[in-house]
């Protein structure tokens, strides 16, 4: 999952800078560089601006900046920053996966305060959305349903890849 985040990211780097060599220095460029975007979070696409939160330490509780507990007031604060990048659907899938994928991600990717019934259905149709898949309103809220009423991760797992819909109609 971290790494839909880390390609948009070096794709960002490839596209506006040139190829990047790994280095100390290059590191150091990559944090002057997710704190411009930071700052601008509106102005590229969300893989882009969480990766940027990835290469920045939050100053109050130490975790990489949006990412740190639920409470943490800057970590709170970037968390719905994220929310304002730019959302580009990816050809040929679903219109609307590329949200779902974002949601998905961001609640996976920083689970406190969220319930774990919540973060299991995320963590389960993460690889269904990576296909370009999209359920329904109606087959969404008769996953979760299923979900409420005590189905195992199994059952979930199984009825989502039977019928979440592939077509892109």
């Amino acid at each position: 999952m971290d790494l839909i985040v880390e390609d948009g990211w070096r794709a960002f780097l490839e596209r506006e800078f040139g190829a990047a060599e790994r280095s100390e220095e290059a590191g150091s460029d990559e944090r002057v560089i997710a704190e411009i975007v930071v700052d601008e979070p509106d102005r590229h696409p969300w893989r882009v601006v969480d990766a940027a939160y990835d290469r920045l330490t939050c100053p109050e509780c130490g975790a990489r900046l949006s990412r740190g507990p639920a409470g943490c007031g800057l970590c709170d604060l970037a968390n719905g920053f994220r929310y304002v990048a730019i959302e580009i659907d990816r050809p040929g899938v679903v219109p609307g996966n590329e949200h779902a994928l974002r949601v998905n991600v961001s609640v996976v990717r920083r689970p406190y305060g969220i319930s774990a019934v919540e973060v299991l259905a995320r963590r389960l149709t993460l690889p269904l959305l990576l296909e370009g898949r999209l359920p329904t309103i109606r087959q969404a809220q008769a996953a979760r349903a299923m979900l409420n009423k005590g189905a195992s991760a199994e059952e979930y797992d199984a009825f989502i890849h039977r019928t979440w819909r592939r077509d892109v109609s």
